[in-house]
């Protein structure tokens, strides 16, 4: 089998990158934009609070369950008419859902979005590791997506801000179709198509089994959230997902072309970067959950103001994943510096931990964000720079699936998590101080700072882990990478959906 390194290089490699960084960008863009549009959409369709989680589950749903399947089409059809595909339905379902006239059709949308999505995110990221496989630019190049990718975050919250308060919130869906259309375009003439000479035959078995395992997963902890943990349905949903998961893992050891090559996860630098990238998807998405609430409820900031607030953390971000990414990580390997992003996570979530109904953003959330963002400026580089590492052509769809996989589950299962520890702890500091003068404002605290204590100990299990499944050997080895691909290491930085913050309505 060639390796990704033995790939003929894309054409014009830097119109590549911008082209597959915008593509990033519009998913990104995605999450941040259509929670801020939620509460005007609200209002204009008249659906619920409780209705409302579904516009964003549907699309999570959707998107993990699919990411697997979609990065095995990338692997045998070609990336480039996977990645175009997921661009003009992307497009043409965000025009559906900026035209919807009820709650249903607005739902159906985000789904389809979600299911495009699955097609475009693991084609982007395989595009990207096979155009620079043989380029002394990788680091470079893979800085610039992650900077892309991370910086979108805060764009998105901006722009829904603003288009929601100007124009409309349709025109947060709107938006898709000025960057995927000309992003379309262009990768007709820029990308070359390369897919599975073989084409092996898709496996179904294992489809339906990781694909059901996977959204019954989300399903169960979403459901666990708007209902209960003792709720029939999430109970139901979880147990399928443990049995679904388990028959995935055995038949992919049983067929001839399955679905996950099992050697794949079994890399202990691929495994743990894949864990590492779970678990710091899961705090972060926390993060700005609740740090979205706190300001808009208890500080009184605007949306807008909220997606500005956000900016400084991105910068340190952007910056750490760019530095992180050409300087220490050849130098050191994965491996301390994702120990270190952890080791900062805990720190962060212990600042904000002593947040209080009084407490400013200079003095009370900012130090957390500037420490958070150099955290996982940290993980997300060296992590999924591994995650890709040493895979073969043929199977580069499938290791980019896996990497939107653990980021896109670990941030819907850690946010379900974290949000009903957070809401039984508001409600039992309710329950035992019924007479507290500003009882609504003291107990959001307390189940925030209960949710922050959590995701500490989210990332305290991500150090641990980190220690004892990535092999401090990385370093060595990507030396030896770098020097037999004429200096291309192969590390990347990808900050899918890295934030999927909410916005609260105002009703």
């Amino acid at each position: 089998m060639t390796s990704i390194a033995g790939a003929r290089a894309e054409p014009n490699r830097w119109a590549v990158l911008a082209l597959l960084g915008t593509a990033q960008l519009m998913v990104v863009l995605d999450s941040t934009i259509v929670n801020i549009a939620l509460p005007s959409a609200q209002r204009a369709l008249h659906f619920s609070t409780s209705d409302r989680e579904w516009i964003v589950t549907a699309y999570a749903l959707a998107f993990g369950s699919l990411l697997l399947l979609g990065g095995k089409l990338g692997d045998l059809f070609g990336r480039k008419w996977t990645f175009i595909t997921g661009l003009c339905g992307f497009a043409i379902v965000s025009a559906i859902g900026g035209l919807a006239t009820s709650y249903d059709m607005l739902v159906a949308a985000r789904a389809f979005q979600g299911m495009f999505g699955a097609l475009l995110a693991p084609s982007a990221l395989g595009l990207l590791t096979l155009t620079f496989a043989d380029s002394p630019d990788r680091p470079k190049a893979f800085g610039i997506f992650g900077a892309i990718a991370g910086g979108g975050a805060s764009v998105g919250l901006l722009l829904g801000g603003a288009l929601t308060q100007i124009l409309s919130w349709r025109f947060c869906l709107y938006v898709n179709l000025l960057i995927a259309v000309p992003t379309a375009i262009f990768a007709l003439r820029l990308l070359v198509n390369r897919s599975d000479p073989e084409r092996a035959r898709l496996d179904l078995p294992g489809l339906l089994a990781g694909s059901g395992g996977l959204f019954a997963l989300v399903y169960g902890f979403s459901n666990a959230e708007t209902q209960s943990w003792t709720a029939s349905a999430t109970i139901v949903a979880l147990a399928a997902s443990a049995v679904l998961l388990c028959t995935f893992v055995v038949l992919e050891q049983r067929v001839a072309h399955p679905l996950l090559p099992l050697h794949i996860v079994r890399d202990r630098s691929r495994g743990g970067a894949y864990i590492s990238v779970l678990l710091a998807a899961a705090g972060i998405f926390g993060v700005f959950f609740f740090l979205t609430y706190y300001m808009q409820q208890n500080l009184r900031i605007s949306p807008l103001t909220t997606g500005l607030a956000f900016l400084p953390m991105t910068a340190v971000l952007v910056a750490t994943s760019v530095t992180a990414q050409t300087k220490v990580l050849p130098r050191t390997g994965a491996k301390p510096l994702v120990m270190a992003g952890m080791g900062l996570g805990v720190i962060a979530m212990i600042v904000f931990t002593r947040l209080t109904p009084t407490s400013s953003y200079v003095s009370g959330i900012l130090p957390g964000l500037l420490i958070i963002g150099l955290g996982m400026g940290c993980i997300f580089a060296p992590a999924i720079g591994t995650a890709t590492l040493g895979v073969e052509v043929h199977e580069t769809g499938v290791a980019s699936a896996m990497v939107n996989t653990s980021q896109q589950v670990g941030g819907s299962v850690g946010l379900a998590l974290l949000s009903t520890l957070s809401a039984s702890a508001a409600g039992a500091y309710a329950t035992s101080h019924a007479h507290l003068h500003g009882l609504a404002a003291a107990a959001a605290i307390h189940g925030y700072a209960t949710a922050f204590t959590w995701t500490a100990g989210i990332f305290a299990l991500g150090l641990l882990l980190a220690l004892l499944i990535l092999p401090w050997k990385t370093a060595r080895r990507a030396c030896t990478l770098r020097t037999a691909l004429a200096n291309g290491i192969a590390y990347a930085h990808h900050a899918v959906e890295l934030a999927h913050p909410a916005t609260v309505s105002d009703d």
